[in-house]
């Protein structure tokens, strides 16, 4: 049971601990004949969640998130907004994020000062293919083509949103050396570029580097935006003075 356990995607991992601490509360008011105000039972179904997520050992951001799921649901069913609006924001969410549940990998937007480090690593006359895994807007690829107009740049995205603004994007404002694709990123084939480029999570990074190592050609640049390999500690690091003060890693194969 446990090993069918530990491999359900954490968002479903949460829904069933959350289930579990509404279903043991309400069974013991029932049994003890208590009752609380709806706010006061959320609480308490929260707590309890959040308790079984700390046990369960999920990422620490999961605690917040499970406390606050039932009180959150409370109020808002306590207000009078139109059904609808919880239907576009689903819809929002569902196009915009789509796989994230599964991937544990969600939109991450690089700042303009990533971007601005990530163009000084580049080559500054000779032509070059580069690609963004999980391109996301499109906002890396359409500044690294105005400063490298000689480059090449692809992006690799499956949210529906993120996908058509980015494609749009690059067909309406003339950006003929940027392109996207609609792929997983652990479906690109790695050997046809000279630069990679990830903002993912801490989650695929080991599987991102198996890739890396078996597909990226010798000499190749691998640029990861925040999250680093363990074990594998990266040949260069660039700091910025963005507002997360990220960090870029770097690995040249």
């Amino acid at each position: 049971m446990n090993a069918v356990f530990s491999r359900l995607p954490p968002a479903v991992i949460a829904l069933l601990l959350q289930v579990a601490a509404v279903t043991l509360v309400f069974t013991a008011l029932r049994i003890t004949g208590l009752s609380f105000p709806p706010l006061a039972f959320a609480f308490i179904c929260g707590t309890l969640a959040a308790a079984f997520s700390y046990l369960a050992q999920q990422a620490r951001w999961w605690l917040p998130i499970q406390l606050l799921f039932v009180p959150a649901l409370i109020i808002t069913l306590s207000t009078d907004i139109p059904p609808f609006i919880f239907l576009l924001a689903f819809l929002f969410m569902l196009v915009s994020y789509w796989s994230t549940f599964r991937t544990q990998v969600p939109l991450y937007l690089s700042s303009k000062k990533v971007w601005r480090a990530i163009e000084a690593q580049l080559p500054t006359d000779a032509p070059f293919d580069f690609v963004d895994l999980g391109s996301g807007m499109g906002g890396v690829l359409t500044h690294l083509s105005r400063t490298h107009p000689h480059g090449h740049f692809h992006g690799v995205e499956t949210a529906p949103l993120p996908f058509l603004w980015s494609w749009l994007r690059f067909k309406l404002g003339g950006y003929r050396n940027c392109s996207v694709h609609w792929q997983s990123l652990w479906d690109c084939d790695l050997t046809k570029y000279d630069v990679v480029f990830a903002y993912l999570s801490p989650v695929p990074m080991a599987a991102l580097w198996k890739k890396v190592q078996n597909e990226m050609r010798p000499d190749s640049l691998f640029i990861s935006n925040t999250f680093a390999v363990e074990d594998h500690p990266p040949q260069k690091i660039l700091k910025t003075d963005d507002l997360h003060h990220s960090e870029l890693y770097l690995w040249r194969k």
